[in-house]
């Protein structure tokens, strides 16, 4: 709460320092416009090319995570056919020996 009340106050006063600095600046207006509007273009470029960097970045890591995913359930689908078809081969063989065994108990 102390830390919150010091950064409003800072904030605060970094904002009528910048005020009173532009009102007080040696500079005509105009001139001073064009210096504010020059730092809020660079600004925003600035966040722009971040904003990108990382949206770059967070499709970047999704891309790998899908890739990454397909490759594991792709495994995984082949592990659980192999052993599919051991279970059938298995039946297979169990049912085949029941077969003899019941064919034994009819004579």
């Amino acid at each position: 709460m102390k830390n919150d009340k010091t950064i409003l106050a800072l904030l605060a006063g970094a904002a009528i320092g910048v005020g009173l600095g532009i009102l007080f600046a040696p500079d005509k207006g105009e001139k001073t416009r064009e210096k504010i509007k020059g730092n809020l273009d660079d600004l925003t470029d600035d966040l722009k090319s971040k904003l990108n960097s990382a949206k770059d970045k967070v499709e970047n890591q999704f891309d790998d995570s899908s890739q990454n995913l397909k490759e594991k359930l792709d495994g995984v689908l082949a592990s659980t056919s192999e052993k599919a078809d051991d279970v059938i081969t298995f039946l297979e063989e169990k049912l085949a020996d029941l077969k003899k065994q019941n064919a034994k108990f009819r004579k």
